[in-house]
């Protein structure tokens, strides 16, 4: 099956009529994945680099944004890479989850992780535990969200979160609305994925290091008893392609400057080059084994 092109938006420095009109495009000229991410604060450092200067740039709340864009589009898979466990009961995501897929006819797909916005989640009052924790928390809602949007009833005690002979109806259009895991750590996030996902999702990796980390999914998909075959991946690229040979250092400067230090932290995963060397950076993650490439979006 060929792999899929998809974008992936940050609903943030940018206002809402331009946002619907680009996903709406996007959905137009045959793109065939489209997600938001789900932050209170932009994503990308700080010009300053100080991290409470955070929360300087406009960010719209992705429960809400996704909805309009499920009313807008009428082709494109819909997804959310990644909603964090932290920000919203798991009866919240599994009842916005049924109610995107309806409002989009069947296209939505949930993702789910451990969050690493620390200082947002601060500002807002919410805790932020120590990850070992936050992974628990993600293990414990994707069980629960799975249960609601497959059961009629579920009942689930854990340490983080629990309900009781709780139901979610309507069901999904779809027969089962997936579920996808994102991050990178090898010994817990990629075991949750093969225990409990349906799709596995890295941002701002390499080529190399996708392979590394689609080679471990494999093993713990053989330690949880999964058929790895029946996990998709995806890989998210930080898009910086140049239309010429010209503009590619004006490009590279704009990247430096809106990253910062914080670069080297995705330099692996950066689409550069002009439109031929990009699409042969594309054809190396599909080789690596990424069912989906998606191009990050940040405005302008």
């Amino acid at each position: 099956m060929p792999a899929t092109f998809g974008v992936h938006i940050g609903p943030q420095n940018i206002g809402m009529n331009d946002l619907r009109a680009l996903w709406r495009k996007l959905d137009q000229r045959g793109v065939e994945w489209i997600s938001l991410w789900d932050h209170f604060y932009e994503t990308t450092p700080p010009a300053d680099g100080k991290m409470e200067s955070f929360g300087s740039l406009d960010h719209f709340e992705t429960l809400a944004a996704l909805g309009a864009l499920a009313a807008d589009t009428k082709k494109a898979r819909l997804g959310v890479l990644v909603l964090y466990v932290g920000y919203r009961m798991p009866g919240v995501l599994a009842k916005a989850a049924t109610t995107l897929d309806h409002l989009s006819g069947g296209r939505f797909e949930i993702g789910l992780g451990g969050g690493w916005h620390e200082w947002e989640s601060r500002a807002y009052g919410y805790p932020f535990p120590p990850i070992g924790t936050r992974l628990d928390m993600l293990d414990e809602a994707t069980q629960i969200i799975r249960g609601l949007l497959t059961q009629d009833r579920t009942t689930f005690h854990g340490k983080h979160f629990s309900v009781e002979n709780a139901s979610c109806l309507p069901r999904p259009v779809q027969k089962k609305l997936p579920i996808w895991i994102g991050g990178l750590g090898e010994k817990k996030t990629l075991r949750l994925a093969a225990r409990n996902g349906d799709g596995w999702n890295a941002a701002y990796v390499s080529p190399q290091q996708f392979k590394h980390l689609c080679t471990t999914l494999d093993q713990w998909c053989e330690k949880e008893g999964r058929d790895p075959a029946s996990i998709e991946r995806s890989v998210n690229v930080v898009f910086n392609v140049a239309p010429d040979k010209a503009s590619e250092p004006r490009l590279r400067r704009e990247l430096e400057q809106q990253w910062g230090f914080a670069l080297a932290r995705v330099e692996g995963g950066v689409l550069a080059g002009t439109p031929d060397t990009a699409a042969e950076r594309v054809a190396e993650y599909v080789a690596a084994g990424a069912d989906g490439v998606n191009v990050a979006l940040r405005a302008p």
